[in-house]
């Protein structure tokens, strides 16, 4: 039975990949972001890939009306929607006292109610049919929070808890329905020339760096199999664990490195940036799935492919990591 997938953010990054990657199966298509150019690329991309159909819409998914809308069109289409991917998102770069609350409450619109509103809206003619599959697309961030990520951060905390609370009201009344979330490591995607900036020099995801077909290949895994959540990369792993075991020795790691990180040595113009966080800036030119970081972007992840193909094996190497960094603090100590 040919699929129906719907994508946030599916112009671009992420959810760009995720749509190619379902267009290669043959599924039919609700592709949903906000830029002009991004969004109509994407579906020629989809239809060349091999997607059954493709229909495109122009939301921003901090409006919930919008939203709904969308789905419910999905629905009178082609009759049901079997997989939600929501993906969305824009962020701030900024120590958080140079972030005004107006900023704060958009990334938390777009990034936290947007993954509420798709959710809801998924929810409306799932439950209806008893069935289909929702991914949360997370981050490693949304259980270690970074500086000069502190908008962002907290609005993958949020989802976090969102769909701890949302999973166990479906396991109670609707357990056809599957709920997901895939913590993603750094992947190089065009957020990072589009985001909201004041640091002097071009942001970049802190390395090591993913392409965004990784980040692909496990949001389909997740939503196949409806497993509860999927850690991408060694990276996501050993932020989870050092957050539960060194979480004061990661602070002070942070605090030391995690200005440099996030930027490269070019400096930045302020006056020539253009961001996204309000609109999109892919309104006139098409960015595709990769960043500008494809010399460093790795295409495999050994620590998926555990995850995905010996979950024993991945519960070896959690367990084996866990007493390294235990070690750590003991010998700290």
């Amino acid at each position: 039975m040919t699929q129906v997938v719907a994508v946030t953010g599916a112009s671009a990054g992420v959810g760009r990949a995720v749509a190619r990657a379902y267009a290669g199966r043959g599924a039919r298509l609700a592709l949903i972001a906000r830029g002009e150019a991004g969004l109509a690329a994407a579906e020629r991309d989809c239809r060349e890939r091999g997607a059954a159909e493709v229909r495109s819409y122009r939301v921003d998914v901090a409006d919930a009306g919008a939203v709904q809308q969308a789905a419910d069109d999905v629905v009178h289409h082609w009759g049901r929607i079997d997989v939600w991917v929501n993906n969305a998102m824009v962020s701030v770069f900024a120590p958080s006292w140079e972030i005004p609350a107006a900023e704060f409450r958009r990334v938390t619109e777009v990034n936290y109610l947007g993954t509420v509103h798709g959710t809801l809206a998924a929810l409306r003619h799932m439950r209806a049919h008893g069935r289909g599959a929702i991914v949360q697309v997370g981050s490693a961030l949304a259980y270690r929070g970074i500086p000069l990520q502190s908008a962002y951060c907290a609005s993958k905390h949020a989802i976090q808890g969102f769909n701890d609370s949302l999973r166990a009201e479906l396991l109670r009344d609707c357990p056809g329905v599957r709920l997901s979330m895939v913590q993603l490591p750094a992947v190089n995607t065009p957020q990072f020339s589009w985001v909201r900036t004041r640091l002097p020099r071009h942001p970049q995801p802190v390395p090591p760096i993913f392409a965004p077909e990784v980040a692909a290949r496990a949001i389909l895994w997740a939503a196949d199999r409806g497993t509860r959540e999927l850690n991408v990369g060694g990276p996501t792993w050993r932020a989870r664990l050092g957050d539960m075991l060194l979480p004061g020795l990661l602070d002070r790691k942070l605090a030391r490195d995690g200005y440099d990180s996030q930027q490269t040595d070019t400096p930045i113009d302020p006056a020539t940036w253009r961001d996204n966080l309000d609109r999109p800036v892919d309104d006139r030119q098409d960015r595709g799935a990769d960043g500008v970081f494809g010399d460093q972007a790795r295409t495999r992840s050994a620590a998926l492919w555990v995850g995905t193909h010996k979950p024993a094996l991945s519960g070896l190497a959690l367990a084996a990591t866990a007493l390294a960094l235990a070690g750590v603090a003991r010998h700290r100590r």
